[in-house]
């Protein structure tokens, strides 16, 4: 008897492919990339209104003739007054997005060395303000004219009132809930109960017949009162490669020392060290006291920090430096030993920014992460995980990649 034929296999729908730009536009965009004029990126592509402005600004920036006596290297044609600068970055942000503009003034000030035009405050009030415009104008901060300065006060005042409305409520929520978890009482109402310590405390209740633990005595957690229950000391290396976390570690500082449960140290140092816990309420004092570039001394830092420690099982020192130290280094690590042995929890952060793992020492986070002192580079959304853990004196959540 015939079988029937087994049903061909189903054919599989394919996704449905990225539309791609239409040829026209795809000449368009390679003609802004490659710039060229009279088509001599060879596209043929003709440019609008608006994308002839556009390719302006570009060729501005990445492109024009070759200086004379340097090959490879290019000019823009941005002249060397600030109003024309000005004007320029106008027209960017016209142009482009927000985080485009940023790394374009980025470019800027690398490409082109402008960085003096920042001095100007036409300049100042053209800009884009963020993290690296702020780094580069506090290591200009020196140099910088009366009538600049406030300019750039409010440029700086932007940038860190933004990161404080981000960044604040969810420090402030996750370091209450570390240090009420942190503090411990023995006749915790229901809801306050930590179970799992009290299992542990009440193991050798154990009733084999019934197969269950009858606890004697309760474990929980307590509210933090309004006392001071923990001490933090903020360590920032201030050398030039650590702007980001600078401008970070400022309106942190800020934020914590506003916890009534905390008491906040903040400590920039290079070769010298400068104590700035009496500017923590405004981070803009905190960062025009601070002096970007120069050599770095963390032993010497960390001695300062040491001095200072009262309560050293209540103390989280945090130090955010690249570790590349000029000081003894011997006597570094024998710092921070000893600052563990006596109860303090140390953290080393490679940098406090979202830009990734910096260049860093290996050998001095070798070193200090065979102390039990690990260090990574952090991102400000973790820094708030790294400073409860720190507090309730768990495992620090040292990112996977580091």
């Amino acid at each position: 008897m015939p079988t029937p034929a087994d049903p061909a296999p189903a054919t599989p729908t394919p996704a449905p492919a990225t539309p791609a730009a239409p040829a026209g536009e795809r000449l368009r965009r390679w003609r802004l990339v490659l710039g060229g004029e009279g088509g001599g990126d060879g596209t043929g592509a003709a440019l609008g209104r608006d994308d002839a402005g556009m390719d302006q600004v570009l060729a501005a920036l990445y492109g024009g003739a070759e200086q004379p006596g340097r090959s490879g290297r290019r000019r823009a044609g941005l002249g060397g007054s600030a109003p024309q600068v000005a004007r320029w970055l106008g027209d960017v942000r016209e142009y482009f997005p927000t985080p485009v503009v940023q790394v374009m003034q980025r470019d800027a000030i690398d490409r082109l060395g402008i960085a003096s035009l920042l001095l100007e405050p036409e300049m100042l009030a053209a800009v884009e303000p963020d993290v690296h415009l702020v780094g580069t104008l506090l290591s200009l901060a020196k140099a910088m004219p009366d009538e600049a300065r406030e300019t750039a006060r409010t440029v700086v005042r932007q940038v860190t009132d933004d990161l404080e409305r981000k960044l604040a409520a969810r420090t402030r929520a996750t370091l209450t809930g570390a240090l009420d978890r942190a503090a411990r009482v023995q006749r915790p109402r229901h809801r306050d109960i930590d179970w799992d310590r009290t299992i542990r405390a009440n193991l050798k209740h154990y009733v084999p017949e019934h197969r269950t633990v009858v606890p004697e005595r309760l474990v929980g957690y307590a509210r933090a009162a309004r006392s001071v229950r923990k001490e933090v000391v903020l360590a920032i290396d201030q050398s030039g490669s650590m702007a980001a976390s600078v401008v970070y570690a400022s309106v942190f500082g800020a934020v914590l020392a506003s916890m009534r449960s905390l008491a906040t140290r903040l400590v920039a140092f290079d070769t010298a060290v400068v104590d700035l816990t009496d500017q923590l309420s405004d981070p803009v004092d905190v960062l025009f006291g601070t002096q970007l570039g120069g050599g770095t001394d963390i032993n010497r830092a960390l001695a300062y920090c040491q001095q200072r420690i009262t309560r050293p099982a209540d103390t989280v020192v945090v130090l955010i430096s690249d570790l590349y130290e000029g000081g003894i280094r011997q006597e570094m690590l024998k710092r921070v030993a000893a600052m563990k042995a006596s109860g303090v929890q140390f953290v080393a952060l490679l940098a406090l920014s979202d830009e990734g793992a910096p260049a860093y020492d290996r050998d001095h986070a070798a070193a200090l992460a065979a102390l039990g002192a690990p260090a990574f580079a952090c991102t400000p959304e973790l820094f708030p995980e790294v400073m409860a853990a720190a507090l309730e004196g768990r495992p620090l959540p040292v990112p996977a990649a580091t």
